[in-house]
């Protein structure tokens, strides 16, 4: 009985190793390759024109800096106008297919230094395409329709194996499917922060004045519904576009739901990204369809490699695919290792896909001391770090500790060796009442910054109003 399991489970193995390395059309790789390019083009225009470069990156004297990466530091001078137009160059490359490999990962490098420079600039969106773009250098995607085929004749092909469509399924999948699970909380399903935002919204109108469409987000019928509505979708998007039945509706229902998104936040490139992605759930060949885009027939290889050597290439691949894909879904689940809930304490919040979860506000003091001689000095946060910065900063408590260490080595410079820093935070989740967020008690500048808990933030005890 054992060895017939065992005969039936290798069975399956294999016949899912022969669907993973299968020949599929090309066709839907290479049209998200051009539209990822002309997006994250537009991205970086976006960044020239609205003066975010020097906003973000040059105006700030100082950066919150991710654990372990406090060595990546912006370009000095113009550097970093050069830094993104070099990632806009890079965009335009990606699109038309030259040079694609090395403008890959020139870009995945570029835009992930970027990521790393601040804290205060993360957004769920920006780590995903980093993601993506770090599986785009393995994926064979300018075979066809390129710079690159065109120049190579012996690159050209209309298929790719199975495995570089799944990869990026799989990372859209997951963003959708933990954006789903992050949402079952107690605020969430009582339509916090959902109520507070669209309240803000109150005077939104499409068409001009004659569709007040803000006015029915006061009601409770529709703050519910854009609530579950959210929750549901971002829990079995993903099984209903890999379904062929239920593909066209769940797709309708993406498509409306990144497009009210991008109309009620402001969200950048995330809607529209998101878009794209979610077009690759359909047949791989959908593009010939709609485009009309005849398939070439190819002419059989004259040199193949080995049948050994096939299958460690193929060994080596389902190896790197399977480790990558277990850190990407261990990685969201990190919170659950920390006490209280981590929109509050921020543990584990980042890389876990929490996207449009909370709504956080605070108000900070910080008091610098010295022991030695007895002084002490209240701290204007704006003497230090930017309006954004601040305001970021205000309600995560480890970039609180980051600016307190900061504070202290500007005084350790001033002459003062010592000094003890504290920190008043009062803050707001979701429209309670403001409370203590870390122990004013507490020398954040003795605190050493660590993955593990923390004891010094405060647990929540203030209620989630009633509506």
């Amino acid at each position: 009985m054992g060895r017939k399991k065992s005969q039936v489970d290798h069975q399956a193995l294999g016949s899912l190793s022969r669907r993973f390395f299968a020949p599929i059309d090309i066709a839907s790789l290479v049209f998200f390759r051009i539209l990822f390019g002309a997006v994250m083009f537009i991205e970086v225009w976006r960044y020239f024109s609205n003066d975010w470069i020097g906003r973000y990156y040059i105006e700030p004297t100082f950066h919150f800096t991710y654990y372990g990466f406090g060595w990546i530091r912006p370009w000095e001078g113009h550097g970093m106008y050069w830094h993104f137009l070099v990632l806009g160059l890079l965009s335009f490359f990606i699109l038309i297919g030259f040079c694609y490999r090395l403008s890959m990962t020139l870009f995945f490098l570029g835009f992930t230094y970027v990521f790393l420079l601040d804290q205060t600039q993360y957004l769920n969106h920006f780590y995903l395409i980093s993601l993506i773009s770090l599986i785009m250098i393995f994926v064979p995607a300018h075979h066809s329709v390129s710079i690159d085929a065109w120049w190579r004749p012996r690159l050209r092909s209309e298929t790719v194996p199975a495995w570089a469509l799944w990869a990026l399924l799989a990372q859209m999948g997951i963003a959708y499917f933990y954006a789903g699970i992050a949402k079952l909380n107690e605020d969430w399903l009582r339509g916090e922060p959902m109520r507070m935002w669209l309240a803000n919204r109150e005077d939104l109108t499409l068409a001009g004045p004659f569709l007040a469409v803000g006015k029915l987000f006061t009601k409770e019928s529709v703050v519910y519904f854009f609530t579950y509505g959210g929750l549901l979708l971002d829990l079995f998007i993903v099984p209903a576009l890999l379904w062929r039945k239920t593909r066209p509706y769940a797709f309708a229902a993406a498509l409306m739901f990144h497009l009210m998104n991008s109309i009620l936040f402001n969200i950048g490139i995330f809607p529209w990204f998101a878009i794209v992605a979610t077009l690759m759930y359909f047949s791989p060949s959908w593009p010939r369809r709609i485009l009309n885009w005849p398939r070439k027939e190819e002419k059989a290889e004259s040199k193949s490699p080995g049948l050994s050597a096939q299958l460690r290439g193929r060994r080596l691949t389902a190896a790197i695919f399977g480790i990558y894909f277990s850190i990407q879904i261990l990685l969201p689940l990190r919170h659950f290792l920390y006490p209280g809930p981590v929109n509050w304490t921020e543990e584990g919040h980042r890389f876990a896909w929490h996207m449009k979860l909370r709504n956080k506000t605070s108000k900070a003091n910080f008091v610098i001391r010295d022991p030695a001689s007895g002084k002490s000095w209240t701290i204007n946060g704006r003497e230090y770090i930017t309006r954004r910065q601040l305001r970021k900063m205000g309600h995560r408590p480890d970039m609180i500790l980051q600016f307190c260490h900061h504070l202290a080595d500007q005084y350790r410079q001033k002459g003062y060796p010592d000094v003890e820093v504290r920190a008043r935070i009062r803050a707001s989740l979701n429209g309670r009442k403001r409370q203590l967020l870390v122990d004013p008690k507490v020398d954040l500048a003795a605190m050493e910054r660590t993955l593990r808990h923390v004891p010094w933030i405060m647990p929540l005890t203030e209620p989630l109003p009633m509506p």
